[in-house]
């Protein structure tokens, strides 16, 4: 049911796979023209048509699995390809981060709110795993009841 607790993880896994779409990963304070990530001063995922991929997939795939309520196992499966998008696109993130670190030279590098937001997809993900488990796991249980 669109009520569950794990449609609300399922939204805010969504509102932080879109969210990473817009917010920064990482600024400094100046453009570097020698960094391929850092030449406008910020790394953002659109800095990559990968991570732009798979944190759009990422979202999309969480709003989808919002809308298989009546399907559990499809459900699942969804989530967690959702969830595998997110974490392959933190790792891609990390890569391209320390691959580009040597360009950066002295600038100093603050984290953005981006750079969480990945975090948060996967806690929320994993939340709504456990809640649709649950729901299938009471529906077993009461089909054995019959």
């Amino acid at each position: 049911m669109i009520q569950r607790i794990q449609t609300v993880y399922l939204v805010l896994a969504a509102a932080c796979g879109f969210g990473a779409l817009a917010l920064p990963l990482a600024t400094t304070g100046k453009a570097i023209e020698s960094s391929e990530l850092f030449s406008d001063a910020a790394f953002t995922v659109q800095d990559n048509p990968g991570l732009l991929a798979l944190f759009a997939i990422a979202g999309v795939l969480a709003v989808v699995a919002v809308f298989l309520y009546k399907n559990r196992p499809v459900q699942m499966k969804v989530t967690r390809f959702a969830l595998i998008a997110d974490i392959v696109g933190l790792v891609l993130t990390v890569i391209l981060f320390w691959r580009d670190l040597n360009n950066v030279g002295a600038e100093e590098i603050g984290d953005g709110t981006g750079a969480y937001l990945p975090l948060a997809f996967i806690l929320f993900a994993i939340l709504a795993l456990r809640g649709i488990r649950k729901d299938e796991n009471l529906v077993r249980s009461a089909d054995r009841l019959r």
